[in-house]
């Protein structure tokens, strides 16, 4: 019983990492990467999203409880996980290391960011271009943000990887390999828009 239980758990875990967590990481980077454009463009992204209809619902129940389910089961699975890489240095077994430490990385950078920015605009804070350059002028704060959003690209983009495993989609080896390498090349894409995005605000 106990063991039917996590393996749900597992699986709606690694659900919840892609959809919808995954998808909107993968938003947030676009709306982010229109500060390559601009200040303007940038707040008028940001301002068109701010303005969805249902907004608060869909951050609570499309974004909030999902990401806030998969962060503690994934810290639980992070801290419980049997790593292997002094014995068997295989790339796999590294990037399974890897993905539970961008996780715990993440799950700090995450919380660190919804406090300044969303906790933020509750009082009254504006969520703009300016904000954002203010924050990204500290050269701790740059790097903080550059490692903050590699990690968590990396744990989206190798969860990739685990989310195709367990739901049956990458059964054979090779398909395994193959995903392992498309997987990676999603990495390196969305590294590109992200650390785009962070330099364009300095």
């Amino acid at each position: 019983m106990a063991g039917n239980k996590e393996f749900v758990n597992r699986r709606l875990h690694s659900l919840l990492g892609v959809i919808p967590v995954g998808l909107f990481l993968v938003q947030h980077l676009v709306v982010n990467h229109f500060a390559t454009r601009g200040a303007e463009a940038f707040n008028k992204a940001a301002h068109f999203m701010e303005m969805l209809p249902f907004r608060y619902a869909l951050e609570i129940f499309i974004i909030f409880l999902p990401l806030l389910y998969h962060a503690i089961y994934g810290v639980y699975i992070a801290f419980t996980a049997k790593n292997n890489v002094t014995n068997y240095g295989y790339l796999r077994n590294w990037l399974f290391l890897l993905q539970r430490v961008s996780g715990i990385i993440t799950f700090i950078f995450i919380a660190w960011h919804v406090w300044e920015t969303r906790i933020a605009a509750a009082f009254g804070q504006e969520v703009n271009y300016d904000m954002m350059a203010s924050i990204l002028s500290s050269p701790i704060m740059l790097v903080f943000y550059l490692v903050g959003v590699i990690s968590t690209i990396f744990h989206f983009s190798n969860g990739l990887w685990s989310f195709a495993v367990s739901w049956g989609i990458t059964v054979t080896p090779r398909s395994q390999q193959i995903s392992t390498y498309v997987t990676l090349a999603i990495f390196l894409a969305l590294s590109i828009v992200g650390v785009r995005a962070i330099f364009a605000f300095v």
